[in-house]
């Protein structure tokens, strides 16, 4: 991997994602979050020349990283655009496709992007800078109540509404900006023993909701199995509960309530097939050498 690529993510779970993946050397993949190519390199030296793989990313920061390979075509886009995409490509079906939705390190290294609480700039938090509307905007516009739920569905922190309270009453008099103005406003809601935690639980529920995040996955994953030919492989990584839950329902039953559906003889009714019921997470060599991995989790299934 080049340094510019290094620099902006060390890719979690690549030799297991790649062989999650079952690569046909002559098939066609989907690579939908591109980010420093990581994934992407390695998918391609799978294929032959017949092989093909498309590869989406709305950052523009992402771009710098482009493959120069006659196998390869970028796609500048968000995922939930996936068929759409494939279509304008002339692509009816696909033998694969990988989803890695952990935010890089790029982003939460760069101080102007507002992903972390580490720094102090613009609190933005949009994957996508020239489209959508900025943490900071959500914060001064939102009514109190749909801030509590924020943090409260995306957080999971239990003194949300004292959080959404604050927001609204800070904002009255001043408007809320930058990073340091969040955190000196929440600041009475955050727990000294473990400020780190809590801090992270509340940035997590502002990008969600930022980038919509649950709601875009639900639309590619549907998208993905339209997609797919029956015996391809659909592999995803995720960071935080609340993908995994839903990854690992619609993997299981074809919805994301978990719902189990079952035909007149009681077998389970559902167009996908987990490879492995039992979840996949990288090995203490990996987490040593990329502490973010930590948290990751690979999910693999196959189309019936």
């Amino acid at each position: 991997m080049d340094n510019q690529s290094d620099f902006y993510h060390v890719p979690a779970l690549l030799e297991e994602t790649i062989h999650g993946l079952s690569i046909r050397p002559g098939g066609v993949y989907v690579d939908v979050t591109f980010g420093g190519g990581g994934h992407s390199k390695e998918i391609l030296k799978h294929l032959n020349p017949n092989g093909r793989l498309y590869a989406f990313d709305q950052d523009e920061d992402a771009e710098k990283n482009i493959v120069e390979d006659k196998r390869f075509v970028f796609v500048r886009s968000n995922f939930r655009f996936l068929y759409n995409f494939m279509k304008y490509h002339g692509v009816k079906s696909i033998d694969g496709l990988l989803a890695d939705l952990g935010v890089s390190s790029h982003h939460f290294d760069d101080a102007d992007r507002g992903f972390s609480f580490r720094f102090d700039g613009a609190l933005d938090m949009r994957m996508n800078k020239r489209a959508g509307t900025s943490a900071a905007e959500l914060l001064n516009t939102l009514p109190e109540e749909k801030l509590a739920d924020i943090f409260y569905l995306y957080g999971e922190m239990k003194n949300s509404r004292k959080i959404a309270s604050l927001i609204v009453k800070a904002r009255q008099t001043k408007k809320i900006v930058t990073i340091g103005d969040f955190l000196e406003v929440i600041r009475p809601c955050i727990s000294k023993t473990q400020e780190k935690k809590d801090l992270a639980k509340v940035f997590q529920a502002l990008r969600i909701e930022v980038n919509q995040e649950l709601e875009t996955l639900k639309e590619m994953l549907e998208q993905a199995r339209e997609l797919l030919k029956p015996g391809g492989r659909l592999a995803v990584i995720t960071y935080h509960s609340l993908e995994d839950r839903l990854v690992k329902n619609y993997f299981k039953t074809g919805n994301f309530e978990g719902k189990l559906e079952q035909d007149f003889f009681g077998n389970t009714v559902s167009p996908l097939k987990p490879v492995s019921n039992k979840v996949i997470v990288p090995s203490d060599e990996e987490v040593e050498r990329n502490p973010r991995a930590r948290s990751a989790k690979l999910r693999i299934a196959e189309k019936l």
